[in-house]
């Protein structure tokens, strides 16, 4: 058997944890099963590293200086609790220090010259996984199995130049990935990768963005064909909803990819549906599992949905801290287009639209975004088309909402669903403010205020029993 096992941020986030990382990854590798790791930044890095590279464009030596500081203590505490050998302590720490050193360059050079390209910010956010990688490839080392830890790019993983959002160039990455893993796996070897990292066809350093880490074991997973990819979390699996609403919630033992994908876009701990992409095409099965339970399954994300599940409705989500955002106009009416120069100025300004809820009358729109952005979102339409374009008369939003997700393969082609959640809905005497629903059929999206989101959770979740799954 051959495994690609991924570890997000909370897998490593202490050197306690990380240690617990190695275990895992030794108890599973043997001459029966190849393993193949994958590694995220230590929890909060990366988050870290995007605040500092925008305090260097702004020429703030001093942050740069205590965040250097911080960085180092944080990892070299790691390195000291995840490895007892002495000399891989020493060994790990001399890589730390030097990757460590490296980055101040960059921060010291971003600092100069006040500009932080894209180019230059994937460069900067590569060092989370250049710093927990090795520390994870040595508490691995000191188990007495021999293992070798690459970078993305070591590792063969080519991408376009989209900075912060490249592709693999699957082809080329697959023949490379299985050029230089490849040998190592037969050898009893495991490589410990640094998530997503990667690199354009001229060796320069890139980013696969949202997902990043699951997106590299799933590129990883298709390129040695390995029989499952298993991304350790620290959840027990995908669960029927968020257990801080309603403690009845269930895990779900097997979803389709598809299934996964929406529910990841609601904020299920699940994967990101890009991430998805690769297996789900080569139809390698995908498990998401607790590293603190790790006896529980987990949630198996496969081609089809799980055939003993007949229920229409498998989870519902709740989305907080989203606005909606309305546009109308009669000049809108019957004007071809018209919608078009809405997303075009919202799309051009990096704003996303998470939903879209039209009128047949053509004279209005409404859409859901994130609320940290409404404010950005309003003063962007308002300057580019309110008067001036002659379509748009009224730009409006609400900021007191929440969008609610009913997902489930069985709901395509069964009747009555739609009916049901709204009736449920109603007889809690809630008011829905938008409704939208994906031509997939898995997924029906409405609107509530945010005050009101819990409780239709909790009604929706009891009526369709997911308690029970």
């Amino acid at each position: 058997m051959k495994i690609v096992m991924k570890f997000g941020g909370t897998s490593v986030g202490t050197g306690q944890n990380i240690r617990h990382v190695a275990d895992l990854v030794t108890k599973y590798a043997n001459d029966d099963c190849k393993v193949v790791v994958v590694i995220s930044a230590l929890a909060g890095v990366t988050n870290k590293l995007v605040e500092v590279a925008e305090q260097a464009k702004k020429s703030d030596e001093k942050h740069i200086d205590e965040f250097i500081k911080e960085l180092l203590q944080k990892h070299q505490a790691a390195i000291e609790t995840a490895i007892t050998s002495t000399t891989l302590q020493t060994e790990v720490s001399q890589i730390t220090e030097k990757t460590i050193a490296e980055l101040e360059k960059v921060l010291t050079g971003i600092c100069y010259v006040g500009e932080l390209t894209p180019k230059s910010k994937d460069y900067v956010l590569s060092f989370g996984e250049r710093l927990s990688t090795p520390i994870v490839w040595g508490a691995i080392e000191d188990h007495n199995v021999e293992t070798q830890w690459f970078t993305g790019k070591e590792a063969g993983i080519v991408t376009d130049s989209n900075f912060g959002e490249a592709d693999p160039l699957m082809n080329y990455t697959s023949h490379l990935i299985q050029e230089r893993l490849g040998p190592l796996l037969e050898k009893g070897v495991i490589p410990v990768v640094t998530g997503y990292i990667a690199a354009n066809q001229d060796g320069v350093v890139t980013t696969v963005g949202r997902g990043g880490s699951d997106y590299t074991a799933t590129i990883l997973g298709v390129a040695l064909q390995a029989d499952e990819v298993w991304i350790w979390t620290d959840v027990d699996g995908i669960m029927t909803t968020d257990p801080k609403i309603v403690p009845a919630a269930r895990m779900l033992p097997q979803l389709s990819y598809q299934e996964a994908a929406e529910m990841a876009i609601f904020g299920a701990k699940a994967m990101h549906p890009r991430a998805l992409e690769p297996v789900s095409k080569e139809n390698i099965p995908v498990r998401i599992r607790s590293i603190f339970k790790p006896e529980n399954p987990g949630t198996l994300i496969t081609k089809e949905p799980d055939a003993k599940v007949k229920e229409a409705v498998k989870a519902v989500a709740m989305i907080p801290d989203v606005a909606m955002l309305y546009v109308s106009g009669a000049g809108m009416v019957g004007a071809p287009g018209s919608y078009a120069k809405v997303f075009d100025v919202l799309g051009k300004n990096n704003i996303n639209v998470m939903m879209i809820s039209a009128a047949a009358s053509e004279g209005n729109i409404s859409m859901v975004i994130r609320r940290a952005i409404l404010g950005r979102a309003i003063s962007t339409l308002e300057i580019a088309l309110l008067d001036r374009s002659g379509l748009v008369s009224e730009v409006s939003a609400e900021d007191d909402v929440a969008v609610i997700a009913v997902m489930g393969a069985n709901m395509k082609g069964t009747l009555g669903v739609a009916s049901k959640i709204f009736a449920t809905v109603a007889k809690k005497g809630i008011n829905i403010r938008m409704i939208a629903q994906g031509s997939s059929e898995l997924n029906i999206s409405f609107v509530v205020k945010e005050k009101d989101g819990a409780a239709v959770v909790k009604a929706i979740h009891d009526e369709f029993s997911l308690d029970k799954i």
